[in-house]
Parts: C-alpha cells; sequence; structure tokens
C-alpha cells in the first residue's frame, strides 16, 4: 500500500497536476476576485471565507480526471483489480496521493492568499483548520467521480458535473467555520458538521469508488 502511495505520488507530480497547477488556479481565482468586486477592503474581508473555500475546491477539481486515467491507460488499473490488495484501499491511496499533491498545498498557501482579500486576523486559524478538515473530503469524493468517468474520452467535463453536486456540503460548512471564526462567534456546529461529513466520506465513498471500477473494467 505505501508503495502503492509513493508510486501515485511520483505520477501525479510528473503529470503536471500536482502542486503547481492547483496553486497557480488558487492564485488566479483570489487575484481576480478583487478586480471583480472593487478594491473596498471591508467587502472583501466579508466574502473572503467562500472565495477561498471556492478557490480551493475548484483547484481540487483540475486534477481528478488524472486519478485513475493514468493507470486506466497503460493497463495498470486492471492489474491492481486482480491484485490481492482490496480495491478499496487502492481508492484510498489514490485519494491520499492527491490530497497530498493538490489539497495540502491548498492548505499550507491559503494563510498567504487570505492576505490578498484582507482577511480579518481571527479568521486564518479557522481557514487552515477548514481546509485540513474539508480537503480530503473533496479528494475522496473526487475518486467517486472518476471511478465513473474512467475510460471515457473528454469525461473531465461529466467528472465536474457529477462531483460538484456533492462538493457543496462541505464548501457551506467550510466557509462558515472561517466566517464564525472571523466574527468570533461559536463554531462548534459548523466545526461538527465539516468533521462528521469528511468522516462518512472517508468511510463510505471509497467502498462506492471501487464498486464503480469494477463495473468499468468488465
Amino acid at each position: 500500500m505505501i508503495a502503492l502511495l509513493i508510486r501515485d505520488l511520483r505520477l501525479a507530480v510528473r503529470a503536471g497536476g500536482g502542486f503547481g497547477l492547483g496553486l497557480a488556479f488558487f492564485l488566479i481565482v483570489v487575484t481576480l476576485v478583487p478586480f471583480g468586486v472593487g478594491p473596498q477592503g471591508d467587502i472583501l474581508a466579508r466574502i473572503a471565507p467562500g472565495v477561498l473555500w471556492l478557490g480551493a475546491l475548484l483547484a481540487c477539481l483540475l486534477s481528478l480526471d488524472r486519478i485513475f486515467a493514468l493507470d486506466f491507460e497503460d493497463g495498470s488499473l486492471d492489474l491492481l483489480a486482480t491484485a490481492p490488495i482490496p480495491m478499496e484501499g487502492v481508492v484510498t491511496m489514490k485519494a491520499l496521493a492527491h490530497w497530498v499533491t493538490t489539497g495540502l498545498p491548498l492548505v499550507v498557501a491559503a494563510p498567504v492568499f487570505g492576505v490578498l482579500l484582507h482577511l480579518d486576523m481571527q479568521a486564518y486559524r479557522w481557514l487552515v483548520i477548514s481546509l485540513l478538515i474539508g480537503t480530503p473530503a473533496l479528494s475522496v469524493l473526487g475518486t467517486f467521480g472518476a471511478a465513473l468517468t474512467v475510460g471515457l474520452k473528454r469525461g473531465g467535463l461529466l467528472l465536474s458535473l457529477l462531483v460538484l453536486p456533492l462538493y457543496i456540503p462541505t464548501l457551506i460548512f467550510g466557509a462558515e467555520l472561517i466566517r464564525r471564526g472571523a466574527q468570533g462567534m461559536s463554531v462548534q456546529t459548523p466545526l461538527m458538521m465539516l468533521v462528521g461529513i469528511t468522516a462518512a466520506v472517508i468511510a463510505l465513498v471509497p467502498f462506492a469508488s471501487a464498486a464503480a471500477i469494477r463495473v468499468n473494467l468488465r
């Protein structure tokens, strides 16, 4: 399993879907927002939680189609399906590799990008916490969409249409956690909801993704 994780990390970086692409897209989103809504600091600070979370979500979405595509093209996915390793474990390692190369860099860079949106100082801690808890759910949910569309030519748009509705609860509670933290309000409800969503996704979605892969490989 560890060897599979290391292999996927190397492939993700070599394929160009790793650290740089997601961070560049995240930076572009954050940089363009002030041009669209104006340079007023109070307005930017008010919308910063939602913009930062939306930018991170879209950045994660960019490389989802590569999760299984490379293995499908070279036949490795067929070998993994017949290997003694459970397909659910393979999906979990794929999701972990995607999070390490895409989600984790976004968590680290988000506070820096928050400065561009005049994010309140009290919100930086909750920004990191919300992304650290929520982005793993984005990667795991992405494996489900990638499993459904594996083998399809130009399936990127279909993948986005399938996955984006599933991302909405994580987006809502992640942004609400930052917003409440910035205002000094209680963050218990959005924090517990975000933790619950991520835990449920990690526990259940790998089984659905593995089933979808088995169907597509028949």
